[in-house]
């Protein structure tokens, strides 16, 4: 089962419309997969799950084992501030080191509002990915604009849907 990820904590983000989009696209394609969204992480994991904490919090290690049974992810991924949420993260440093993600493989679909699509953001989560032993398709599409390519929660871009079956065909045979 693939492990879809909604990379910010934002309640009724563009990100998790997205991750249903995604949803989908797979369930199209006969691919069974799951949602994981951020906002439903522990409101006190930051400080009662990480580091001298790990595996200590009943709540937080629930949203820990549905990744770790995980062989390939699918990362959305919002721009903030020129890079990706902290809350993405935060996560991430809380799962088990290295073994959640080493020799596991994940695709990303970077969104903004702005013209860069998330680019930046997808760059510096590839770094951290690569420095855990994850293998990253490297079609990684970039929804620039994202509110204006979108209309009643629906995508409106052909070519963002076209990159979107594309990188789920290939995430599929990765």
């Amino acid at each position: 089962m693939i492990k879809i990820i909604v990379g910010t904590n934002r309640k009724n983000s563009v990100s998790k419309t997205i991750a249903e989009l995604y949803q989908s696209l797979l369930s199209e394609r006969g691919e069974k997969s799951e949602i994981l969204e951020l906002e439903n992480l522990p409101c006190d994991f930051i400080d009662n799950a990480l580091y001298e904490n790990n595996g200590k919090h009943e709540l937080y290690n629930e949203f820990h084992d549905q990744l770790v049974d995980g062989k390939k992810f699918v990362f959305i991924v919002p721009e903030y501030n020129g890079s990706f949420p902290g809350i993405l993260k935060t996560f991430i440093d809380g799962m088990t080191y290295p073994n959640t993600f080493r020799n596991k493989k994940c695709a990303m679909v970077g969104i903004s509002s702005g013209i860069g699509g998330g680019g930046i953001a997808m760059s510096h989560l590839t770094d951290i990915f690569h420095y855990l032993g994850m293998h990253v398709l490297a079609l990684k599409p970039k929804l620039a604009k994202i509110e204006q390519n979108m209309s009643d929660n629906l995508l409106t871009n052909r070519l963002y849907m076209d990159l979107l079956q594309t990188q789920a065909d290939m995430l599929l045979e990765f």
